[in-house]
């Protein structure tokens, strides 16, 4: 089998079936992972085939450190040093590329924002959720949520009517927030996953709540804020995914409060509520029905 067929394996192996043949150009190409949202291209790759063919890859999406791949194993020095420059020269251009597409969706989040009116009161994921707009803007019928880092606005959330979201297509995630409220000194600042979760929580104590937006970046954000903001009282507020293997919002939530060395609190069940409830939002929803 030829090595580019041998590089499409690899990634099948991660990402699913491909049907199509990488590109081995030494230059970064997107592609459509299998499984995500029709229309995306998260997953990326450079492949160089001249000598040992080798190739880096990974997802824009799951983050994380990139997958390397070789057709073999170098047999001397020289071509381990070989494979070695490919790879980090793959990685450099991942690198400026990512930090292009990240200016270039901080600079679209500004003009939306700037250009969108206040969230409407009656939006149906606001009504649905039980929600008021919390400062939201909305363009058109999609909610826009903001994403800030450093108090500087990178990237936005956008909520349909139906609920469905997305984030600006190569926008920041890591480390950054969506927050409510004001963080203010020796005064509780919880730290959970999602904004409808961040609005509930808001609503119900009145404390300034930093939205993650994924339990994966639960940590980062609080490690961001706690240097930040070192007065305030830090409280991570997980999801209970109970239906879900593993359960990776208490199980997130468990390791960032572990390694802030914070407290952590969960949707207080009483029993009675239906398992397919993941959230305070949920919670608070299903309370508002009986």
């Amino acid at each position: 089998m030829d090595s580019v067929s041998l590089f499409r394996d690899a990634l099948q192996r991660h990402y699913g079936l491909l049907d199509w043949l990488p590109i081995p150009d030494g230059a970064i190409h997107r592609f459509h992972v299998p499984g995500d949202k029709p229309g995306t291209r998260n997953g990326w790759y450079v492949l160089f085939l001249d000598g040992i063919a080798c190739g880096v890859f990974g997802s824009w999406k799951v983050g994380g450190g990139a997958q390397t791949w070789s057709s073999r194993k170098p047999v001397n020095y020289l071509e381990a040093q070989s494979i070695d420059q490919r790879i980090e020269q793959a990685k450099r251009q991942r690198a400026v590329e990512k930090r292009q597409l990240q200016q270039a969706a901080a600079e679209r989040a500004n003009r939306l924002w700037r250009d969108a009116r206040h969230a409407d009161p009656d939006h149906p994921y606001l009504v649905e959720k039980g929600l008021r707009t919390n400062a939201l803007r909305q363009t058109g019928d999609v909610l826009l949520v903001p994403l800030t880092c450093d108090g500087l606005l990178v990237s936005l959330q956008c909520i349909k009517p139906d609920g469905e979201k997305r984030f600006l297509f190569g926008g920041m995630t890591k480390g950054c927030c969506s927050l409510i409220g004001t963080i203010q000194p020796d005064q509780p600042l919880y730290i959970c996953e999602g904004w409808a979760t961040g609005a509930t929580l808001h609503d119900e104590t009145g404390a300034a709540v930093a939205c993650a937006m994924t339990a994966g970046n639960l940590l980062d954000v609080g490690k961001r804020l706690q240097c930040q903001h070192p007065d305030a009282v830090l409280i991570v507020a997980g999801d209970d995914d109970r239906m879900t293997e593993g359960n990776p919002g208490r199980t997130s939530a468990i390791k960032a409060a572990g390694a802030l060395g914070c407290r952590m609190v969960f949707p207080p069940w009483s029993g009675a509520e239906p398992l397919t409830l993941n959230d305070f939002n949920d919670l608070a929803n299903w309370r508002a029905g009986q």
